[in-house]
């Protein structure tokens, strides 16, 4: 079914033409044709054009992109607002799809054909260049409960002759700025560094970020939000976000055009430099997630966050339950008895899942061998395997492993009789990455081993956790035998895993799945939509780890968020920090445990287990409720505050990341955190020590925390008290006891 409106001129008249309007919950998204119709028929020289995008009833009006539509020197179709155009049409500004034909010649000039829209959730709207062979479709598509818009485009060989498609960007997204142009937060950073949330503003020119690593990456996240520069970051900001799911190599590009608009394009970025689309092929470009919020960049995290729960489905009920991993106190030295020892402990403390790290296979005493002899290694385990995982699971934990199923030592016994399964350019040196190689998970053989080997694994052993792992890019990527040109060797690849995944979801639907790559080198919404939850880093030391949680739960949601307690030193911020800041920062995600306890004394163990018993109760909250990021661990004092969607109970972590006020030797006041997105109307009780407090005074003036040497982090969780009736005197409720600070 299509079903169109009308669209509006610069006064409020209409024009006629033709307007598609999509609505998510609290959003809507207006599509319309641009362009004069010159060239051969009334449908040629026309273009897909944002009309608005915003709160619901900002269509009520004209266009906030609307232009004079004077050019000098340029085209029409390089300043609109175009949600994508081939090259040939805009030939100046830089296009989204760029394609020519072997012999050479390049650009298209279709024509638009026919619009189908279901309602106001799903519009497809086709456009075919007949001369060249190729058909486009733009597909829209927005996600109930959320307000999130997902596009996406397919390309259609139509013709006799093959077709090179050398740009196949997903889409473009334009936002209307004022005279100081945009302001672009991005997160960047690098291993161990990741998530790092990074500013700039755009007045004119082009920013751009990728990875051509074969993974997302450490150096950027496929993420991006865009705002007016004139404005504030937080509070009543019009804020528009987009996200890429891929998970191999990818850009996402802003420029400052002309007329007071910032147009950004994003997609993947074949390995080969070009795309061989062959007649009767379709190509279906990976999808950008659109999301929109009137509320700044907290308000746009929380639209991601609710996208990312529906992205999780059914398994979002799935209790994320707390566990322990050996990596950090065993290292490579994995045997039967020193993980039991850990194991006992970890069980003492009231943890629920036991995880295996590297160096449970043969050959892995260090890094330069074992990967791919994906069996347990007997010397290690001498009453057999089973009889191990048994004896974990006794204790009343589940049982997991860490694999890397793409990765391959060359003293293994896979390498040896499969060197053929590796990524090499024949006739050239072959590169070691932690002294290893990447295998060529495009190719199907090689995905028929990972899932026997990974079958085998979860068939044999209680296996109820797998942490995946990859800790190389691909490097000399090329397949022997074949024509570098006919391949795609990184949607290939990005396929292979991700048909391991859905196997894996669909085979052994009980088994947990973290997905890892040497950090936070592969976190997109194809592998959040696969997994339970990912490793955002390896860098857990306190203040390092705090930065880059911040930066993630600005685009992610807490359940996806692996986080440890461990006793690592800090990296770039070496100020210690107690066992207390690094369990109440571990909270705001799924807590795990990596220090090597056998270590820890025995008062020390039993704080972990207040600490464990604390998180456990409040994790339900922290996973399904509202986010609101109080300050930044740039501030003396930091927090997180999660809601009950209901608005019933609150739980808010408090930090101290500066330096001491100096209190009590001097004069000073608590720090405080400001709560968000209350009703002023409701009280609270801490649920600890029983203190009472009225929402709008947590709005205004915020929850109180003396800081000290001993003291430097808190949970606070509070629960709302039925309202009062009005005939509850005023003099009652100003005789309740003097607010305290905390201890």
């Amino acid at each position: 079914m299509s079903t169109y409106e009308t669209t509006s001129g610069p006064s409020g008249t209409t024009t006629g033409e033709p307007r598609w309007v999509l609505r998510t919950e609290r959003t809507v998204y207006a599509v319309t044709l641009g362009g004069d119709g010159d060239g051969d028929g009334p449908a040629a020289g026309r273009w897909p054009e944002l009309s608005v995008w915003g709160p619901r009833g900002a269509e009520d009006g004209p266009s906030p992109l609307d232009w004079s539509r004077r050019t000098h020197y340029l085209t029409p179709a390089d300043i609109a607002p175009a949600e994508y155009i081939p090259a040939g049409q805009r030939p100046f500004t830089g296009a989204d799809l760029v394609v020519a034909r072997p012999d050479g010649e390049r650009g298209v000039w279709w024509r638009f054909e026919t619009a189908e829209q279901d309602d106001d959730r799903s519009l497809a709207l086709t456009f075919l260049d007949e001369h060249l062979g190729l058909r486009v479709v733009l597909r829209y598509e927005s996600v109930p409960d959320t307000d999130v818009v997902l596009r996406w485009t397919e390309l259609s060989c139509a013709g006799a002759d093959p077709l090179r498609l050398e740009r196949l960007d997903s889409a473009a997204v334009n936002v209307p700025v004022g005279a100081r142009g945009a302001r672009l937060t991005a997160l960047s950073g690098q291993w161990a560094q990741e998530f790092t949330r990074t500013r700039t503003e755009l007045t004119r020119g082009r920013y751009e970020i990728g990875s051509t690593q074969g993974v997302p990456g450490h150096a950027y996240a496929p993420w991006l939000a865009v705002q007016d520069a004139a404005l504030p970051e937080e509070g009543d900001t019009p804020t528009y976000g987009i996200a890429l799911e891929w998970s191999g190599n990818w850009h996402i590009s802003a420029d400052a055009e002309p007329p007071g608009l910032v147009r950004v394009r994003a997609g993947r970025v074949p390995h080969e430099g070009a795309v061989l689309l062959r007649p009767g092929q379709t190509l279906s470009t990976p999808r950008l997630a659109c999301a929109f919020s009137p509320e700044g960049l907290g308000g746009l995290s929380r639209v991601w966050h609710r996208y990312e729960r529906r992205l999780s489905g059914d398994r979002l009920e799935r209790t994320r339950k707390v566990l322990y991993n050996s990596w950090e106190a065993t290292s490579f030295a994995v045997d039967a008895d020193s993980q039991l020892e850990l194991a006992r402990a970890a069980a003492d403390m009231g943890v629920e899942l036991f995880v295996v790290d590297d160096g449970w296979f043969p050959g892995r005493d260090d890094e330069t061998g074992g990967l791919g002899d994906w069996y347990p290694d007997p010397a290690a385990f001498p009453r057999g395997f089973g009889a191990f995982v048994d004896d974990v699971r006794a204790l009343g934990m589940d049982f997991g492993l860490w694999v890397e199923p793409e990765a391959v030592s060359p003293r293994s016994r896979l390498y040896a009789e499969h060197p053929e399964w590796v990524y090499r350019v024949e006739g050239r040196p072959s590169r070691r990455v932690r002294e290893q190689l990447l295998l060529d998970l495009g190719r199907e053989d090689v995905q028929e081993f990972v899932l026997a080997t990974l079958d085998g694994l979860l068939g044999e052993y209680a296996v109820s956790y797998l942490k995946w792992d990859m800790n190389r890019p691909p490097t000399e990527r090329g397949r022997p035998g074949t024509r570098p040109a006919a391949t795609d060797l990184d949607a290939e690849h990005v396929a292979g895993y991700l048909r391991v995944l859905d196997h894996l979801r669909e085979r052994h639907p009980h088994v947990t799945v973290e997905g890892c790559a040497s950090g936070g080198g592969r976190v997109e919404h194809a592998t959040l939509a696969r997994t339970d939850l990912v490793w955002p880093s390896d860098n857990t030391a306190p203040l390092d780890r705090l930065a880059i949680q911040y930066g993630y739960l600005h685009a992610h949601a807490p359940h996806t968020m692996s986080a440890w307690v461990t006793d690592s030193p800090g990296v770039f911020d070496p100020r210690p920090r107690s066992l207390d800041f690094r369990f109440v920062s571990a909270l705001s995600g799924v807590l795990g445990i990596g220090a090597d306890i056998r270590q820890w004394p025995a008062a020390r163990r039993a704080r972990a287990a207040e600490w464990i018993a604390r998180y456990k109760d409040v994790r339900t909250l922290v996973h399904h409720g509202d986010v609101h990021l109080l300050g930044t661990p740039e501030d003396a004092t930091y927090g997180t505050q999660h809601t009950a969607p209901d608005g019933g109970r609150i739980a808010v972590t408090a930090l101290a990341t500066g330096r001491l006020d100096g209190a009590p030797l001097t004069p000073g006041r608590p720090a405080r955190l400001r709560l968000r997105g209350l009703d002023p109307a409701d009280r609270y009780r801490d649920e600890d020590s029983g203190r009472e407090y009225g929402a709008a005074h947590l709005l205004h003036a915020g929850l109180p925390f003396t800081w000290s040497a001993d003291h430097d982090a808190e949970l606070v969780v509070l629960s709302r008290l039925a309202r009062e009736s009005a005939a509850t005197p005023a003099a009652s409720r100003a005789a309740r006891p003097e607010e305290q600070t905390r201890p």
